[in-house]
């Protein structure tokens, strides 16, 4: 009987452990932190073996295959034991893979790839094909896979999880775009960042796509050093000379082999030039998947995002409140800004994550009035744009931050929370720090 190890007993480690246990596999699941009680009464009744709050090296080195959490280095001193004894290390994915019929389109990038995902899925099952959602949205794939397969499965990827990829081959690769983020995963460079996005690629041959954005040159240098021969499908805002989709009279337009396709933008859910290229990719992907176009324009206009994304809250006295605390690095942040022509005041910080502000200059001078500091530590973040905005204020505090917004907010102005940074400093997570956001808006709205 094949020994799986479960290294760590998240989303992915929990899905990955049932999986195996389905199909019939000596399951051990192994957490250096806590198990989630739930998931520990799952695996007591199933008769899962697990351990937590270490890993015992003893009890992983009999094992065939080992599936590690994707936030677990294969740098990890742990790892490199592991590989160098012989054992095969993979992600949840690659094993999912292995137990699915279903053509994969994979989404990633370092922006905008939940957004994409979530259109990609709803523009497919609107015209009614059998497909599923996975990867960094919704429940594991693995866990998914013990109920139920597709004949299309939609996934987010991140460039940890791509890590872990074997024989893992999307029919269509989605790439929007590559920015530094996650750098100190990467030795601080950009380059092997840029190459981990691009092993997505690696088994992908003619008769697979990859959906990418052309103007995007992270993504034209890593091209080079690409393994796999998909056929490209290449997006732009503007029409290029082998642009598949772009934009053109206000309309997203696309070149198909067999026609052209066009939708007026005004008639799109998603708004601002970020969402039209994961419209543009989205669009694409589905026709490219066998989406009748017909049945794309509907769907793009009763499409509903996740939260958090450029999500609209509330109008206090006339001042538009929006959440976008998944805004997390200096390239969403810029997006956001440019989203809006009304003045700006801006909420931004947290845990800065090596962040070069002067890109967000020419996004925030004479455009963003107050610049609103939110975290421990603001001092970076004030000296950035110090004679770049006119008034910078400070809290640790989300109820006073939107508090100021108000108190010097004009009507028609837009008061945009977009960090910029992590938020581990004064949240759990960007949700959390999404969450509060609102409740404080909506307490506001309430009062006034």
């Amino acid at each position: 009987m094949q020994k799986t190890v479960i290294l760590g007993s998240g989303e992915s480690g929990f899905g990955a452990a049932l999986l195996a246990h389905k199909h019939g596999h000596r399951v051990f699941v192994s957490d250096a932190g806590k198990i989630n009680e739930k998931r520990k009464r799952v695996f007591l009744d199933k008769n899962i073996a697990f351990e937590e709050g270490k890993h015992s090296l003893p009890l992983l080195l009999d094992a065939q295959t080992i599936i590690k959490s994707p936030g677990i280095s294969f740098e990890a001193p742990l790892v490199v034991q592991l590989l160098e004894a012989g054992i095969e290390v993979i992600d949840e994915l690659e094993f999912a893979n292995r137990f699915s019929k279903g053509k994969v389109i994979a989404i990633t990038g370092t922006n905008g790839k939940t957004t994409t995902t979530l259109l990609i899925y709803h523009l497919m099952k609107s015209a009614g094909m059998d497909v599923g959602i996975g990867g960094n949205v919704g429940q594991s794939w693995a866990l998914q896979l013990v109920e139920k397969d597709y004949s299309w499965w939609v996934l987010e990827v991140s460039s940890f999880q791509i890590e872990g990829f074997v024989d893992l081959k999307p029919k269509i690769a989605v790439l929007l775009n590559i920015t530094p983020d996650h750098l100190d995963r990467y030795h601080y460079e950009l380059e092997k960042y840029a190459a981990a996005k691009m092993k997505l690629t690696d088994n992908m041959n003619e008769e697979d796509c990859l959906v990418f954005h052309e103007p995007d040159q992270n993504i034209i240098k890593a091209m080079v050093g690409m393994k796999g021969k998909p056929t490209l499908a290449p997006i732009a805002l503007n029409k290029q000379a082998k642009t598949r989709a772009y934009v053109s009279n206000k309309e997203l337009n696309l070149e198909l082999k067999d026609a052209n396709w066009s939708w007026p933008i005004s008639e799109m859910v998603l708004q601002g030039e970020h969402n039209l290229i994961n419209s543009l990719a989205a669009t694409l992907a589905t026709a490219l998947a066998g989406v009748p176009t017909s049945e794309v324009g509907p769907a793009l206009k009763s499409f509903v995002n996740a939260a958090h994304r450029m999500e609209h809250v509330a109008d206090v006295n006339n001042i538009k409140f929006i959440n976008d605390s998944k805004g997390t690095n200096v390239d969403a942040t810029a997006f956001a800004l440019s989203a809006f022509k009304e003045p700006l005041i801006w909420i931004a910080g947290g845990v800065d994550k090596g962040n070069d502000y002067s890109l967000l200059y020419d996004k925030v001078i004479d455009h963003v009035k107050l610049l609103i500091c939110l975290g421990k530590e603001n001092e970076k973040l004030k000296m950035a744009f110090s004679g770049k905005i006119p008034v910078i204020l400070t809290t640790e505090d989300i109820k006073e931050a939107v508090q100021l917004a108000l108190a010097h907010g004009k009507p028609g102005d837009v008061a945009l929370l977009s960090p910029a940074c992590a938020s581990f400093d004064l949240f759990k997570n960007y949700e959390d720090r999404g969450d509060q956001f609102k409740e404080a808006v909506i307490s506001l709205k309430d009062i006034n």
